[in-house]
């Protein structure tokens, strides 16, 4: 008889783990609390605009890309609705303290040559910095989708993986504000001074400058071709389904009960929603006390406080690369603190619509935010959290405004209408712990903490998300597929994609 598998939670990690049990023979359930499923691949209605809620721009798709490769294995890439940024200019960056511009171009020649022109005489570092770069990425066997002893193989005997992100590139750069420059993507990861390790850095930045892409219309059509792939093999996606309680026994989960009162009975359960979170669904005794403080003393990176604008026709141009604002060179390591003003910087895009012209329909504005921001109402409900709330994200709101004058003068007579979501926004609609957008934080000094295996100390229970290893639209599918290699065996799975490929 197929095996059966229930996955909590139909966000990005839960689709991707579904679909490959799907694709194997497996009878897939999801089970999601939402009434939309995607996670971070969720799209909202405002003002007759799609707004992305958190998947913006998206690595890996290049030909040889390891995801696109793991969606042409699940035979979806060829549906998907991607443009890809400019060639000449992927990223751009201004720093607010001395009012510089940089940016930044396509492939590690374009990369080190558009660098080199503001800092020449940091030329030849530029390249050593780049080889190092993609060198320590290399030897990452699951990013490069090779067959391996089943580890993440962090540590491989390079002396520069278990340096600190800003170590590894000041053993490389000398100039100070470059050094800043070339941390700017720490938004997208949880870059933290001193603790997010050198081969996060280095992952997320190989990624990006290999190339990226941009949903067209929003990002939930990933998110609906995945369930395609889960329910075109005989399974289930239900949504507002969220689970309510993890029946375990013996080291054994023997079922899950939603808040329908609905019964779900498999022979695998996954969890792909945040561990802590996950530990309330259960007995207290479920799982072994040093086994949940362990999870619940790992930090999480930090929330986000986001504009979705809906823009004036003909008002404001569309730019096809990605903005970041930074206030000051020192601060980019330090988003995540509480105890610097607010915001430190943000990241401000126009999304691509079908047959996109030469203006723009709307703009997104995510600043990264510490969730001691909205802590005073951490106890509230949405809808319920007060006036005082409602003045704050509108003082939040016009912070930022002012600060997009800078990059963009006039920007605020574009607007039509305006929709603001916080901290709060992102722990109540995704359940993620402290309204993380990037998982656990990472520790180059207490690698062990940082890495969360996906088997757990329940015998038929895993864990798949952003949470373990590597997060975000390249991390979260490598993730998966080591749950799913769990079940299946070890490179199993890495085995097929490959071979699917290279048919």
């Amino acid at each position: 008889m197929r095996q059966s598998v229930v996955v909590i939670g139909a966000g990005l990690g839960g689709l991707f783990t579904g679909a490959f049990l799907a694709k194997e023979g497996f009878r897939v359930t999801l089970l999601e609390k939402n009434a939309s499923i995607g996670g971070g691949l969720q799209t909202f209605q405002r003002f007759g605009e799609t707004f992305d809620t958190g998947m913006h721009v998206v690595g890996g798709m290049y030909p040889g890309g390891n995801v696109r490769k793991i969606c042409n294995y699940l035979g979806i890439f060829d549906r998907l609705k991607l443009r890809d940024v400019d060639d000449d200019c992927t990223d751009s960056m201004y720093f607010a303290e001395d009012k510089k511009c940089y940016s930044v171009a396509r492939g590690k020649e374009g990369f080190a040559l558009s660098l080199s022109s503001f800092f020449p005489h940091e030329s030849d570092n530029l390249r050593r910095y780049v080889d190092a770069l993609f060198d320590l990425t290399d030897k990452v066997d699951l990013f490069n989708l090779r067959p391996s002893n089943g580890q993440l193989s962090l540590f491989t005997g390079s002396d520069d993986f278990l340096l600190s992100a800003e170590d590894f590139i000041a053993k490389y750069i000398g100039d100070e504000k470059l050094r800043s420059v070339l941390a700017f993507m720490n938004p997208l990861y949880g870059g933290r001074k001193g603790q997010t390790p050198a081969y996060i850095h280095a992952i997320i930045s190989s990624l990006y400058i290999k190339g990226t892409s941009r949903f067209v219309d929003g990002s939930s059509h990933m998110a609906d071709l995945l369930a395609e792939v889960i329910t075109s093999h005989g399974g289930e996606v239900l949504t507002n389904e969220p689970v309510e309680w993890i029946e375990v026994n013996d080291r054994k989960v023997d079922g899950v009960r939603t808040k329908s009162g609905r019964q779900f009975i498999a022979d695998y359960y996954i969890s792909a929603i945040h561990p802590c979170t996950m530990f309330h669904l259960m007995d207290e005794g479920a799982l072994p006390r040093a086994y949940r403080n362990r999870l619940n003393s790992i930090p999480n990176a930090h929330s986000a406080f986001s504009l979705f604008i809906k823009l004036k026709p003909k008002c404001f141009p569309y730019i096809n690369h990605s903005e970041y604002y930074m206030t000051r060179y020192e601060d980019v390591w330090n988003f995540s603190r509480a105890d610097k003003p607010w915001p430190l910087g943000f990241l401000f895009m126009t999304p691509p619509s079908s047959n996109q012209g030469e203006f723009s329909s709307k703009a997104l504005v995510t600043a990264p935010m510490p969730f001691e921001m909205v802590s005073k109402w951490e106890s509230t409900k949405v809808g319920r959290r007060g006036d005082d709330y409602v003045r704050w994200k509108q003082e939040k709101a016009c912070q930022l405004l002012q600060l997009i004058e800078d990059i963009h003068p006039g920007f605020e007579a574009c607007i039509d209408s305006m929709n603001t979501a916080s901290p709060l926004t992102i722990r109540d609609y995704y359940g993620a712990k402290d309204g993380t957008i990037c998982g656990f934080s990472k520790d180059c000094h207490n690698i062990a903490l940082s890495q969360v295996p996906v088997v757990t100390k329940i015998r038929n229970l895993l864990l798949t998300g952003q949470n373990n290893n590597l997060h975000g639209i390249c991390g979260v599918p490598l993730t998966a597929i080591q749950t799913c290699e769990a079940i299946l065996g070890n490179n199993y799975l890495i085995n097929k994609i490959n071979a699917w490929n290279e048919g």
